[in-house]
């Protein structure tokens, strides 16, 4: 890369990241990175400053979203075009943030569509007459501050249903209602004083993820993953000294499977043997279409490193801003104090009312409706990709609430994702899921299909792959 100087302060507060798009960003804006120049792979840049590819990842995916930069996949990282050099940046306040994991925010959800559960099957109804009457409730209520780290009611129930469905044995006290995953994965970052350290993370995983722990100041290492989740042999070789594992045991992200009982049992002795955490990303729960689903990494862990996070986005609705994080009993007063000073819980109606519909067994009922109905059309997406997709397109996995489909490396996931957008499809592009040698895919969430069109939206999302 010609022109931009990277000298790193590494004993300075801002973090490697920020520097690294700081001086991009400058070479971009006064012209010395021109229009069109590639960018080095995040490898190469990362060797020649001595940081970790993440590092170097995050400050390629801000450039990106800040539009100075344009991911092309197995092409490389560009530099944006632009009329001239200047110094306004290329830059709008209405850009919307992560555009390689959020096609819109506040849109009707399009077909293929990742996180967000199906509009037509939600008991719409009861959850309105359950919301008012909650709404209601604390309008006539005295008025006072609410508990910050969430309605009592709703931490009791978030605590009696881990207990039933995923094995967990915990308090009230040790649960905490945040606005979703990434304010439980900020409180667990912050509340663990882990700022500076490196965190193992799986390859592929969730960019969000990946992204936070980076702006959080956390060096992130790569850990491949195969048939029985988290390779922990492989782990110590991407970095040794890590002070904190982050895994999807449950239904690994994006790829399906299951964490083995041996790397279960691994992991913990790892974490007590090091004084390390885990923080398990329980991010589909119970929704396991096939089978039962196998017990939280927490039930198992009797050393009090494992921090717990699940939501109610993939069940009920992303709208809500609703999670939870569970901690090691000794943690509590420590978290509790956190929330109360940086991130309190979401307003009262909503736990109130999600309170309600734990303890009135309707959550569990729809649950139960929902992994039938889910299991039925990824079966029927699974059938029309075998009729219509043949040398286009390769099912990798059937994973969770998605169908992972692989594309010959000639193939730009990032660009067929886009072009896809206009014949309302949304399928996530698999390349910005992994930190080292990227595959091309596509991952096809289940959950908002129309069976009636759905031969012919696969035939399309097949002519543009070809």
């Amino acid at each position: 890369m010609a022109g931009p100087r990277i000298d790193l302060d590494r004993a300075g507060k801002t973090p490697l990241a920020v520097q690294i798009y700081g001086a991009i960003r400058s070479a971009i804006e006064t012209g010395r990175l021109a229009s069109g120049a590639r960018l080095p792979s995040w490898r190469d840049l990362a060797a020649q400053l001595g940081v970790s590819r993440g590092t170097v990842r995050v400050a390629y995916e801000r450039l990106i979203n800040e539009q100075f930069a344009i991911g092309m996949g197995s092409a490389g990282t560009r530099v944006a075009e632009c009329p001239s050099p200047s110094p306004t940046p290329a830059w709008s306040p209405e850009a919307s943030p992560m555009p390689e994991l959020f096609y819109g925010f506040g849109n009707t959800p399009l077909t293929f569509q990742m996180g967000v559960p199906a509009q037509d099957a939600f008991p719409s109804k009861l959850w309105s007459r359950i919301l008012a009457r909650e709404a209601r409730r604390a309008a006539t209520a005295p008025v006072a501050y609410p508990d910050p780290r969430g309605e009592p009611d709703l931490r009791k129930e978030i605590a009696a249903y881990l207990a039933i469905a995923r094995g967990i044995r915990c308090t009230p006290s040790q649960v905490l209602v945040t606005t979703g995953f990434s304010s439980a994965l900020g409180l667990a970052v912050r509340g663990l004083e882990l700022e500076g350290k490196t965190a193992w993370m799986e390859d592929p995983g969730f960019p969000l993820t990946r992204t936070a722990l980076g702006l959080a100041g956390m060096a992130v290492a790569a850990v491949p993953v195969d048939a029985e989740g988290l390779d922990i042999a492989a782990a110590p070789r991407s970095a040794a000294g890590a002070a904190l594992a982050v895994v999807t045991p449950g239904q690994q992200a994006p790829l399906g499977m299951t964490m083995s009982l041996p790397r279960r049992v691994a992991l913990l002795a790892w974490a007590r043997r090091n004084g390390a955490w885990i923080i398990e990303d329980d991010y589909l729960s119970e929704l396991q279409l096939k089978g039962r689903a196998a017990p939280a990494l927490a039930s198992l862990d009797h050393g009090g490193r494992v921090l717990h996070i699940g939501s109610f986005s993939k069940t009920i609705s992303p709208a809500l801003r609703l999670g939870f994080l569970v901690m090691p009993p000794e943690l509590a007063r420590r978290f509790g104090e956190l929330a109360a000073c940086l991130a309190p819980a979401p307003a009262a109606p909503v736990q109130c009312a999600a309170a309600a519909f734990l303890r009135e067994g309707h959550y569990l009922r729809h649950l139960r409706r929902m992994k039938r109905l889910y299991a039925s059309r990824r079966e029927s997406l699974l059938r029309c990709l075998g009729e219509v997709a043949s040398g286009s397109m390769t099912v990798k996995a059937s994973a969770g609430l998605a169908v992972v489909v692989v594309m010959p490396k000639v193939a730009s996931d990032m660009d067929i994702a886009a072009r896809a957008l206009p014949f309302g499809l949304a399928p996530s592009p698999l390349s910005p899921w992994y930190m080292e040698s990227p595959q091309q895919g596509l991952a096809l969430c289940v959950t908002n299909l129309d069976e009636r069109r759905l031969s012919a939206d696969c035939r399309k999302l097949a002519e543009l792959a070809r």
